[in-house]
């Protein structure tokens, strides 16, 4: 099988740390060419990875032979180049949040339906392997219902890992639009889509800017949902969390509580109301600090060769963001609202 010409939109930390080593790292793939508006970003990568540097994402477009892109830009500009390069009948992996309004995310994937092309999300909760774990134990149907839960997304904030430091695109509400909530809330509201197997049916959300000085994007949120299966739990994001960080779910069954990641090195914790603790040592969750394989590369490739649709779809990426603009909504209206 001849290799899957891949181009890199956007140079920036989620592009240097996780897709363009991954690519590399994977057989199916060859990297092609790299676009950032600071062209020495580009020219770095392809010094480093072969390919061809471009200072924008049009010009690579015209120029280069690929079959899919990856889009690690700011978040205003998922959708204008989601939809160019399905138009040019390239496969595309888009960084979260997918698109910044329902409307936008709708026209990406009707745009990659019209030409036969995958459109997939990188929300990288889903492959880690203690939420893979979780999701087989709680099928296995052990614990029973989950009756209610809390999800969790923290760390110091952007200015820590961007490339660009404190003077990062996260912090310019036109460009970034959204802030924790489109950097972390987004990851959990798609990972208790994805791990309940269940929608959300209603939201409220508690958004605002509480510490980081100098930007008007959120950097903290807390959030009430309640699933269409009925159960209820609190969602949180937050960018102030400078001791510890966390990315941790609980969730109490009827036959028991599923502890997911709260404790180093047991990943897993599954506490059943009769029985023994169990605990599964399945490896640690990807962090900024320290990476590990995301598992949304590989996917994506595979999805590509094998001609089979990513299960990160489009579809899926919408649906993960319409509980994050339903709880800016409830901000805004001080009202519960419904999707």
């Amino acid at each position: 099988m001849s290799k899957i010409k891949v181009a890199v939109i956007g140079c920036g930390a989620i592009a240097q740390r996780r897709h363009i080593p991954e690519y590399a790292d994977n057989g199916n793939v060859e990297l092609v060419a790299f676009a950032d508006p600071i062209l020495e970003r580009a020219e770095s990568m392809a010094e480093t990875y072969g390919g061809q540097a471009f200072a924008s994402f049009e010009e690579l477009l015209a120029q280069a032979d690929v079959d899919a892109v990856s889009i690690c830009t700011p978040n205003h500009l998922h959708a204008s180049m989601a939809i160019a390069a399905a138009n040019a009948g390239k496969h595309v992996l888009v960084e979260k949040p997918m698109a910044t309004t329902l409307e936008e995310g709708e026209r990406m994937i009707e745009a990659a339906r019209n030409n036969g092309v995958f459109l997939m999300v990188g929300h990288n909760q889903r492959p880690m392997p203690p939420h893979v774990k979780a999701k087989e134990i709680l099928d296995s149907g052990e614990l029973g219902k989950v009756l209610t839960f809390r999800t969790s997304f923290g760390h110091p904030g952007p200015e820590a890992w961007s490339v660009d430091g404190a003077e990062s695109w996260f912090f310019r509400k036109d460009e970034a639009i959204m802030g924790a909530m489109g950097d972390l809330g987004v990851h959990k509201s798609d990972f208790i889509r994805y791990l309940l197997n269940d929608e959300v049916a209603e939201v409220a959300g508690f958004i605002g800017t509480l510490d980081k000085e100098g930007t008007d994007v959120d950097d903290n949120a807390a959030c009430l949902l309640r699933m269409k299966g009925g159960a209820i739990g609190t969602l949180v994001a937050s960018w102030t969390q400078y001791k510890g960080g966390d990315n941790s779910t609980v969730l109490w069954c009827e036959r028991g509580v599923m502890k997911i990641g709260t404790v180093d090195g047991d990943e897993v914790i599954v506490e059943p109301v009769d029985g023994l603790v169990e605990t599964y040592k399945v490896g640690a969750m990807a962090t900024n600090e320290k990476q590990v394989p995301s598992g949304v590369i590989d996917a994506f490739v595979d999805s590509i060769a094998t001609n089979t649709p990513p299960a990160i779809s489009g579809e899926e990426g919408l649906k993960s963001l319409q509980v994050i603009l339903a709880a800016f909504e409830s901000q805004r209206t001080g009202q519960f609202v419904k999707l």
